[in-house]
């Protein structure tokens, strides 16, 4: 009797096709994955790349958005920082209210996380009342209402005027004009207010507790507990809302009705960056001012990381 040693299945075998129908149906495939990001990568350059191309470009020459481009190398920068005085001016008035209206809206974030974090029947409703202005406050039909309210003769002029103190209207008056815009930012807390919020409820509660047994007091536990362990969100915050801060154009357009007005007291960095471009139509001076803008936001941006090493808490980290 012949006996047939059975030999193990082969690459031919049902082994083989069972791992090459596998391969075919789990292995890579990239064309698919090349379709699927095909509209990302074409609006990334497109859309983003391609227009910072270009801006830079034109950013070294003279160009009025009706003849061709003339190349003048880095006469736009030597102009914009040696013989614009109204540049010198958006810059300061850029920066004032970069260094009051940050603050000011992130304490007041914070401050508002707090009183919602103890829970409530009513909490839910809070925190879409204080979150709605974040979605309306960049509007213009809300700069508009804002503009009318701080103007001369509006409520806030005609509620001051009660008091015997007379302004002549916010929006009228050089000393208040950046102030009433100050207000408006500080007013759209709530997009802060709701990341504080979520990292409040990161807290471990037991460090609470240790405090009380140990006898500290509320602003105690908040110096020592709160703020280190909410700092890498305090960071978070303080980097996106410097960013917009830097950014602001509505609020100033619509209350200085496009001037930047009065005396150039809300002429923002923004504003006047629209002025020289699409008014004076100085297309290459907007493109170089762009591109400084971006530098100084790409600078303060990599500087608070540098000085949040000293301030910043993560858990499970040296500090």
């Amino acid at each position: 009797m012949t006996i047939t040693q059975a030999r193990p299945a082969g690459p031919k075998g049902p082994a083989g096709q069972q791992k090459r129908r596998k391969h075919h149906r789990y292995g890579e495939r990239p064309g698919i994955a090349y379709l699927f990001l095909s509209p990302w990568v074409a609006g990334v350059l497109l859309l983003t790349l391609g227009p910072m191309l270009a801006s830079l470009y034109l950013s070294f020459t003279d160009y009025d958005l009706f003849t061709s481009p003339e190349w003048i190398g880095v006469e736009n920068y030597r102009r914009m920082f040696t013989e614009d005085p109204r540049f010198l001016a958006s810059v300061w008035v850029t920066a004032k209210y970069v260094l009051i209206s940050v603050p000011l809206k992130l304490a007041a974030a914070l401050a508002v996380a707090l009183l919602l974090n103890h829970g409530g029947r009513l909490q839910g409703f809070y925190r879409s009342a204080f979150y709605a202005p974040s979605l309306l406050g960049a509007s213009v039909a809300v700069a508009l209402v804002w503009r009318v309210v701080f103007d001369n003769g509006g409520p806030v002029d005609r509620t001051l005027n009660t008091f015997g103190l007379t302004t002549g209207g916010w929006t009228s008056n050089p000393t208040y004009a950046l102030y009433s815009i100050v207000l408006l930012a500080v007013w759209q807390f709530g997009a802060p207010m709701v990341i504080f919020l979520a990292g409040l409820k990161q807290i471990p509660p037991e460090l609470y507790d240790a405090a009380a047994i140990d006898g500290a007091g509320w602003w105690h536990s908040f110096r020592s507990i709160t703020i280190p362990m909410l700092s890498p969100v305090i960071l978070f915050n303080l980097v996106l809302e410097t960013i917009h801060a830097f950014q602001a154009f509505t609020p100033a357009f619509i209350v200085s009705g496009g001037r930047g007005g009065p005396s150039d007291s809300t002429l923002f960095y923004t504003l006047y960056l629209y002025q020289r471009g699409f008014t004076d139509f100085r297309m290459g001076y907007a493109s170089a001012m762009a591109w400084v803008l971006l530098l100084v936001i790409a600078l303060v941006t990599a500087l608070l990381f540098r000085t949040s090493r000293s301030w910043v808490f993560y858990a499970g980290g040296d500090r």
